[in-house]
């Protein structure tokens, strides 16, 4: 590690302070923090002091994501051959799965940390660390054959009026994953929808199906996956939100490091729960919606839903603060993600849009549980004065 640190420090010579490219010091400073520890600290001041910094907390969330990505890897590779072929080896499947999936995360990557730097430079700050989580989330949450022109074209939307329009890292009121992946929803449907996008070549080949159970129960057809099926991942879908196993594998890694929080992910899954169950009482009002009457605890292993609420709905910037406000918001986000998926068949993906509504109104949710709070203590501070005197 000394002779990369001595490297590092001859290649930043030239981008110090008074020297020839002192104005693209941002960019190569990059470098050196992804490398090792900021080596700045306060001088002064009343401060906390804490050895978790952004930088740790992006490569938590990131290992948190990596066992749904080797899975949605593998699944993306085995869900094609499975069709074409007989037998399917474990390499095999993730070799044919990483050529779909890895030429997407390198444009994420390429494009995002581009327009990240060029920012940087712009405004003369340091790059943050914010999109080492979100150039990963972008491509897991796409369809496997979503063409790359697309994702760059997502990711730029993302980055400059998801993040860079309200300040960068920290600043942005939506999650920038979701604005990535609701901009290619709209702008390219055919792309992001219906039974051809979700099994690799499912659009060209008559014996490759692609659809989703999603989208099987909003269109009245059986379903031919069981509980297990479903849970484990072994399901067509975006490349990573299958397998609800692994997410929840990444949730304990978050939850056990702080890093996500508990109380959103609980109360996502009984907000989703609730509204399945209650669907489910009131199916014989809706013989003819399979969605009604699909059982309540299937709903939370199918979709994004769980790929939504642990990594994206946890979100620090863009979810509630307060721990009263984070029930109440990852509540209603399960509530309104099964909620859309059951009433509007256009969007059987409902949890997209209950996390990216659920954004907008968090700060409107941590306001009133604070008011609320400063109401009990002044009623409380008045029937102390009455009963002193």
């Amino acid at each position: 590690m000394n002779w990369i640190r001595q490297r590092l420090d001859s290649i930043k010579e030239p981008f110090s302070k008074g020297k020839k490219y002192e104005k693209f010091a941002p960019a190569i400073n990059a470098l050196d923090t992804f490398l090792f520890v900021p080596n700045h600290t306060t001088q002064k001041g009343a401060h906390v002091r804490d050895a978790v910094d952004l930088k740790r907390v992006m490569i938590t969330v990131v290992m948190a994501l990596i066992p749904a990505l080797i899975f949605g890897t593998w699944n993306a590779g085995y869900q094609y051959l499975s069709q074409i072929q007989e037998t399917v080896g474990f390499w095999e499947a993730i070799g044919e799965g990483a050529i779909k999936v890895v030429p997407m995360i390198v444009v994420s990557y390429a494009v995002g940390l581009g327009i990240e730097f060029a920012f940087a430079i712009f405004r003369g700050h340091e790059v943050n660390e914010g999109y080492l989580v979100t150039g990963l989330l972008i491509p897991m949450v796409m369809p496997v054959d979503i063409p790359l022109w697309m994702v760059a074209i997502s990711v730029v939307f993302a980055v400059l009026i998801g993040k860079e329009a309200f300040g960068g890292t920290g600043m942005n009121i939506l999650n920038p994953a979701l604005t990535a992946r609701a901009f290619a929803f709209f702008a390219y449907p055919t792309y992001m929808s219906g039974n051809a996008v979700w099994v690799s070549e499912a659009g060209n080949l008559d014996a490759v199906s692609g659809e989703t159970i999603l989208g099987k129960l909003a269109a009245g057809t059986e379903v031919p996956y069981s509980t297990m099926d479903m849970f484990s991942g072994l399901i067509p879908g975006s490349v990573a939100e299958t397998s609800t196993v692994c997410i929840l594998a990444g949730a304990l890694l978050l939850i056990l490091t702080k890093v996500g929080s508990w109380r959103i992910i609980v109360s996502g899954f009984l907000g989703a729960a609730c509204m399945a169950f209650i669907f489910n009482m009131i199916g014989g009002s809706f013989p003819d919606n399979d969605l009604v009457n699909f059982p309540w605890y299937n709903h939370l292993v199918i979709g994004g839903l769980a790929f939504g609420i642990v990594f994206m709905a946890t979100d620090p910037v863009s979810a509630a603060q307060t721990y009263k406000g984070k029930w109440i918001y990852g509540f209603l986000i399960g509530l309104f993600a099964v909620m859309i998926r059951i009433f509007n068949p256009a969007y059987p993906e409902g949890i997209m849009l209950a996390i990216l509504l659920m954004n907008v109104f968090a700060p409107t949710i941590d306001h009133y549980v604070i008011e609320g709070n400063i109401k009990k203590r002044k009623n409380r501070v008045k029937a102390q004065v009455k009963t002193a005197v």
